[in-house]
């Protein structure tokens, strides 16, 4: 081959790969705003080569390779943030540039996101509202609300309808969304709960907008949530697959979360709270912070273990069930060890029939009553100390968090709680216990037990175990606390 016949293929390949960069489109733009960021969406024919330029005071800059025409398509949304979007062409190269006037400080990134089952190519700026987003996830007040029922607080129930916005979720064979059907039955959950005296309900989010889902949990803290219960719906590739199902934090999550929380003093002293004050972050003391970081996930843990069980125990009356042990998994709206959190698949909308039950109202209904039932029965039964359920049954001592042994398998993060908690044993069953039998004693019958602590055990187990109110329990073994240790002999009085 002479040089000629070269230079000719070669200058050949260079118009082909020209036009081939060139022959990249925007074809529409989606604005997707939420109370803290807006996510912009460009929709591309090819995968993206782009820049983000470097932000010029309100200006945000995004160069594109590989377009010839200065053109947006479709545009649809709208956002306070992005004032205006506009697209003009780079001199002398086949690359134009999208220019986004914004309206207030803000921190922006951009990334490429691939094909999937909805989208083709994407070009998506995260544009985050500096200002809002410091409002959005606050620091939580001095004090929780005062009860409307009288004194003492309200119980926060802080509830996560999944998904939102750009970001729909599984989607069932008749076209179903997800994302409609968990704000549906939170919507519906917040209502019950706003109703009963004593209890209140805050949401993550209350629109069609999307939320990180390991902003969630902070969203919950703002609020100072009891319990953080996030809403779905499962899908699987087997659309025979139904059922609902309960999951909690694996154990393995939230160490994990601990020691990153440990390393951020800010989150650090956020979750300390007034015990900040006066553990200061040296490394001395860190081992004191550690240990109470531990207690509360502990404490959270175990919370989240047995409202998960209760709440399976609920649906299990209005819907089948795909597992009927809570599991542990290591998902991003379940991050928080200082928050008791579950996640609830309310079905699989996958399945054919499920995602016409889930469209319905009136399964939704009953997906939300059977949630609440299992929550208003684990608060009255373990209200926290201040709280107004609690002071109006006589409960006004300080409830530290609870030390017991969580259930869950460390080698996997995905892998099932192999145990459930302890149920309640009826007065009339005969109760074998660690220790003698007392002769005296003078609550209930007269008689009083005697029995030895075991791992995984925490007071309030006992308590619901024999059937006494846990300040009964502290009052007659005259602990100062709800901790008790391995080995430690209690007296129990027998009804």
């Amino acid at each position: 081959m002479n040089f000629s016949r070269m230079f000719g293929l070669g200058l050949c390949l260079t118009f082909f790969s020209v036009a081939v960069l060139a022959a990249n489109k925007i074809d529409s733009v989606r604005i997707w705003p939420s109370p803290d960021s807006t996510r912009v969406v460009f929709d591309m024919q090819q995968k993206p080569v782009f820049r983000l330029l470097p932000k010029q005071g309100a200006l945000v800059t995004l160069e594109i390779d590989g377009i010839s025409e200065p053109k947006l398509g479709k545009m649809s949304g709208e956002s306070e943030l992005v004032k205006s979007i506009r697209v003009q062409k780079v001199s002398g190269k086949a690359s134009v540039r999208v220019l986004l006037d914004l309206s207030r400080e803000s921190a922006e990134k951009a990334f490429a996101l691939p094909p999937s089952d909805r989208y083709g190519h994407r070009l998506v700026l995260d544009i985050t509202d500096i200002q809002a987003e410091k409002a959005f996830v606050a620091p939580p007040p001095v004090s929780k609300s005062r009860s409307s029922s009288g004194s003492g607080r309200d119980i926060i129930i802080a509830i996560d309808a999944g998904h939102g916005g750009h970001d729909p979720g599984a989607v069932g064979p008749k076209g179903t969304y997800e994302k409609h059907i968990t704000m549906a039955v939170a919507e519906k959950l917040a209502a019950l709960i706003n109703k009963e005296p004593g209890f209140k309900a805050v949401q993550t989010r209350t629109g069609d907008y999307y939320i990180y889902p390991s902003k969630r949990p902070d969203v919950a803290r703002s609020k100072q949530a009891d319990l953080l219960v996030s809403i779905h719906a499962d899908a699987a590739e087997n659309r025979k697959a139904s059922g609902a199902s309960v999951w909690v934090l694996s154990l393995k999550r939230a160490t994990t979360e601990v020691g990153r929380m440990m390393e951020q003093t800010e989150q650090h002293s956020e979750l300390l709270g007034g015990v900040a004050e006066v553990i200061k972050d040296s490394a001395n003391e860190r081992y004191l912070a550690q240990t109470v970081l531990d207690l509360s996930m502990n404490h959270s843990m175990t919370t989240g273990f047995d409202v998960a069980a209760a709440v399976l125990h609920e649906l299990g009356h209005v819907t089948k069930l795909h597992k009927k042990q809570p599991q542990a998994a290591s998902l991003g709206v379940l991050k928080a060890p200082d928050i008791p959190s579950i996640l609830v698949e309310t079905g699989y909308i996958s399945n054919h029939n499920e995602e016409q039950k889930l469209k319905t109202i009136s399964h939704q209904q009953k997906l939300a009553t059977a949630i609440f039932r299992a929550l208003k029965k684990h608060f009255q039964n373990a209200p926290p100390a201040d709280s107004a359920i609690a002071q109006r049954r006589g409960k006004s001592d300080l409830q530290l968090p609870e030390q017991r042994s969580v259930p869950v398998r460390n080698n996997a993060s995905t892998a099932p709680i192999v145990s459930a908690p302890a149920k309640p044993t009826p007065a009339t069953t005969p109760v074998r216990v660690a220790g003698p039998v007392l002769p005296t004693g003078s609550q209930g019958s007269g008689r009083i037990i005697v029995h030895k602590v075991k791992s995984g055990e925490s007071l309030s187990m006992l308590a619901r175990r024999y059937g006494v109110p846990m300040s009964q329990l502290r009052q007659i073994n005259q602990l100062k606390s709800d901790n008790i240790r391995i080995g430690q002999n209690l007296k129990v009085p027998q009804r």
